[in-house]
């Protein structure tokens, strides 16, 4: 009885340490001789609620699948001595495990080439790796001058901040991140899902260290083309995030002191940094929820439960639509606040949009805020919908499509004549008609034809 007692509290003591809103089950796929330098990474992730499972790339016990549905709820994939990852992390594998909701998190390392099914991979979600798989990243003006004074492939840069000021960032604050041996990367530059995080300075370019120096013309690229840390989140907002440097994740360069050319010796905020994006790749921060829809009629008091979410709307009624929203924060649901110049909007369309409204912040709750709207419905009729569309960078997507039917006025509905300002000229006009008829009808009555009298004569 009592290890029943103990079981039961310790699966709910793991489900509410748990910080990820998708799960915490936590596949991570290494080689087990590379486990011991991550050491810190692995105790924070426990620290934060993840149940870690290890298992080598070519395991036989290695499954992303049981029963069709995930075993997992995240993929943690560090590169591996071998040239591939086996038979059960297959590009379609993955793939499909981004399919079903499972966030990925992958590492590259340019230690040594990136193997054929890692790159066939990235270029299904359109990141690209150079055609030199050797390649690292090199910058003589921002890297380390204590570990790589020769070889200038320690990267030292700055941690990123938002890209925009419409585009709300989850990797702000201070502090100097060191990225040794950069495998770079670029992106496809028309898909909406891809977002940098981390992008090369101008003054870096890519070189394999293994080759002579190059010339300016032998170059593939260089400057922000070449990106360290990039994100895509597919349509049903799952996460893929590609890390180029796995040793930034070594617990040496969690402790380490750097020092770039004629800077003073800095502690890095590697850790920092890996905790702010292994809580974004699996989905601690950046995560929207939809609560209560609301639409009704406009009303100067309070709305009853009868008249919420009415089927049928008039033409020319005055409406009000109300959405709540909230956003999770490592543990917590919060309200959500729209970033920058960016803003939350309703459509009210049939086959086009008739109403394009940005929606204003209303009321708050504890974990909520809400988003209203008041409009005046179109004057024609059919079946409309309430459209809310808002897809950004780091959220997930929010896409809500609400249903009505919008009539005409009823045969009793419509104003009288004389209630139309713009009638009583025609109003007028026909009265007139009628008067100056009745007016004539009466003067030609009341007015006989006068008869000559004339004298009869015999």
């Amino acid at each position: 009885m009592r290890w029943c007692l103990a079981l039961l509290l310790c699966s709910f003591l793991a489900a509410v340490n748990a910080l990820s809103s998708s799960g915490s089950r936590l596949l991570v796929v290494l080689d087990e001789s590379e486990k011991s330098p991550y050491s810190t990474l692995w105790a924070d992730l426990e620290a934060r609620g993840y149940d870690l499972t290890f298992e080598g790339p070519k395991s036989d016990k290695l499954s992303l699948f049981q029963h069709g549905e995930r075993a997992y709820d995240h993929l943690l994939v560090l590169p591996p001595k071998s040239k591939g990852l086996g038979p059960s992390l297959t590009p379609k594998h993955i793939l499909d495990f981004l399919d079903k909701d499972g966030n990925i998190l992958l590492a590259l390392s340019g230690k040594s080439a990136t193997s054929s099914s890692i790159s066939s991979l990235l270029l299904e979600v359109d990141v690209h790796l150079l055609n030199d798989r050797s390649a690292v990243v090199i910058d003589h003006f921002n890297y380390d001058t204590l570990s790589a004074a020769e070889k200038h492939d320690v990267l030292l840069l700055q941690r990123p901040g938002p890209l925009r000021s419409d585009v709300k960032s989850f990797f702000d604050g201070e502090g100097v991140l060191a990225l040794p041996r950069v495998a770079p990367q670029t992106l496809s530059s028309d898909s909406p899902l891809l977002a940098p995080i981390l992008r090369a300075p101008a003054t870096a370019y890519s070189y394999n260290p293994k080759n002579e120096i190059p010339s300016a013309d032998e170059i593939e690229s260089t400057g922000s083309q070449l990106n360290i840390v990039s994100a895509m989140q597919s349509r049903n907002s799952a996460r893929f995030v590609v890390l180029g440097s796995v040793e930034s994740l070594e617990d040496k360069w969690f402790e380490a002191s750097v020092k770039a050319p004629n800077g003073k010796k800095t502690p890095t905020v590697n850790r920092e940094f890996a905790k702010q994006l292994t809580a974004w790749a699996f989905k601690e921060t950046g995560v929207l929820k939809v609560g209560t829809i609301e639409h009704h009629l406009a009303t100067d008091g309070e709305v009853s439960a009868e008249d919420l979410n009415p089927k049928i709307y008039r033409i020319k009624n005055e409406t009000v639509f109300n959405i709540e929203i909230s956003e999770y924060v490592y543990d917590k649901w919060v309200p959500f606040e729209i970033s920058g110049d960016d803003e939350l909007q309703l459509e009210f369309s049939m086959l086009s949009p008739f109403h394009r409204l940005a929606l204003q912040p209303s009321r708050q709750t504890e974990t909520s805020q809400v988003y209203s709207a008041q409009f005046i419905v179109p004057d024609q009729h059919g079946i409309f919908s309430f459209r809310v569309n808002f897809k950004r960078p780091f959220l997930t997507n929010i896409e809500e499509k609400h249903e009505v039917t919008v009539r005409h006025f009823a045969h009793d509905e419509y104003p009288r004549s004389w209630a139309i300002s713009g009638g009583w000229v025609w109003i007028a006009g026909l009265w007139s008609v009628i008067g100056g008829f009745l007016a004539f009808v009466v003067v030609w009555l009341y007015s006989a034809p006068v008869v000559d009298k004339t004298k009869k004569t015999q």
